[in-house]
């Protein structure tokens, strides 16, 4: 009894709990759009950039180049084409769910002031974790995932230190406001020898995880910055009663369960280069690091009350990304600055262990924008970049059944447009 209790959560749910995007954004499910201008560099320089408040995302220790009192605020909305094809391998019935990804709206806020020449201190609310996916409930893998999104607001107070012209340190403490919410269908014919109608499963929770931000600048001549930046691994432990609907009396007996979910959005480390060529062009490099294989380990607990606590550790087989950025900054004239960039970022799964649930690839990106100056304390930055990640195969078989998911997403790809201005005071 004690494996049918357990069958659904941990074969199920747990992958679920991975929901993370259908596409997700960078090698995993951290945003480098934050609603700021860094979008249009796609990351590039973003750890020694250090030319406005949203700094406090991407290098804290940036705080320590910004005068006066400034503040940034954002709006974004990413969108994309996450379609899948099966083929003739898929032995199960339905559709081919439509386009998974729809349009997902974000917002941003960050402040900075000036104490005295050495102390600058901030706030940063933003959204730097998650996306979301929405297939037909009737689609052929709907017994993996029907509708899933996993979100994170992060709330940044945060501080900078100013040692001399060379050297600047900075440090925020994050707050993440963790949503969890999956749902997908049961199959209450395996083998095709009843028919019956599927039954459905639905979790939703959210919850707090905590970390930090922080950072250096190292500017050892006028116009060039080296940053270095890490934010911590942030543990986000949700926990609610599973919602099991129409799937008959064995299956029933799994309603209402406590469960428990344990995830870690993934640590992250990030080296910049900001360099200033001439009066109007600077160049601008980043390397990064994002720690997926920590995450890829997902703990399920489920107290079944009869039986006690069934619990067990999911491994996704994920693996570590990087990402390579490269980008420019052209003054095409004293009020107008556009901005431009490409990288690469690595993928969190091989081919062989991509999902539906989470179909992640490598990824290419180019992004561009302007910031034009309304007058000498007002900015508008509109920027916008693309991901790339082509076509995605995908193969996945049930234990028990052997029911067979088969196909591809067919040049896949996300965009993103962002909003925002900046007040300097």
């Amino acid at each position: 009894m004690s494996l049918k209790l357990s069958a659904l959560p941990l074969s199920a749910l747990s992958l679920l709990a991975l929901c993370c995007s259908p596409l997700a954004q960078a090698g995993g499910l951290m945003l480098y759009e934050v609603g700021s201008d860094n979008t249009g560099l796609v990351n590039a320089g973003a750890a020694a950039r250090a030319q406005g408040p949203s700094t406090i995302a991407s290098n804290p220790a940036g705080l320590s180049y910004l005068p006066g009192t400034q503040v940034t605020a954002g709006a974004q909305v990413l969108y994309g084409d996450a379609s899948f094809d099966t083929d003739s391998s898929t032995t199960s019935t339905g559709s081919n769910g439509g386009n998974a990804l729809g349009p997902m709206p974000s917002g941003s806020l960050f402040i900075s002031h000036q104490l005295d020449e050495q102390w600058s201190i901030g706030f940063g609310s933003y959204g730097d974790f998650g996306l979301a996916e929405n297939y037909d409930n009737d689609w052929a893998g709907r017994y993996y995932v029907q509708n899933a999104s996993i979100a994170g607001l992060s709330l940044v107070p945060s501080a900078a230190y100013k040692f001399n012209d060379e050297w600047s340190l900075g440090v925020g403490l994050k707050a993440m406001y963790g949503m969890l919410q999956t749902e997908a269908a049961i199959d209450r014919a395996p083998f095709g020898l009843l028919d019956r109608a599927d039954g459905q499963y639905k979790y939703a929770d959210n919850t707090w995880g905590y970390g930090a931000n922080l950072g250096v600048i190292y500017a050892p001549q006028p116009g060039t910055r080296i940053g270095l930046a890490y934010t911590s691994k942030v543990d986000l432990d949700f926990e609610d009663r599973l919602d099991v609907k129409g799937s008959g009396p064995l299956m029933d007996r799994l309603d209402d369960l406590n469960t428990k979910i344990d995830m870690s959005v993934p640590q992250t480390a990030t080296l910049s280069l900001y360099q200033q060529l001439d009066p109007q062009w600077a160049l601008l490099a980043s390397v990064n690091w994002q720690d997926w294989s920590d995450f890829g380990e997902i703990s399920v607990e489920v107290d079944t009350s009869l039986l006690g606590t069934q619990s067990s550790t999911v491994d996704a087989n994920y693996k570590d990304t990087y990402q390579l950025a490269l980008g420019a900054q052209y003054q095409a004239t004293p009020k107008l600055l556009w901005n431009a960039g490409v990288a690469y970022d690595s993928s969190a799964v091989s081919d062989s262990h991509r999902t539906v649930t989470v179909p992640m690839g490598e990824t290419w990106r180019l992004g561009t924008g302007a910031t034009y100056a309304v007058d000498q304390n007002t900015d508008l930055n509109l920027s916008w970049d693309l991901v790339w990640m082509g076509d995605l195969p995908v193969e996945q078989s049930k234990t028990v059944s052997g029911e067979r998911l088969s196909g591809q997403y067919n040049n896949a790809w996300i965009q993103s447009v962002t909003g925002n201005m900046t007040w300097r005071f």
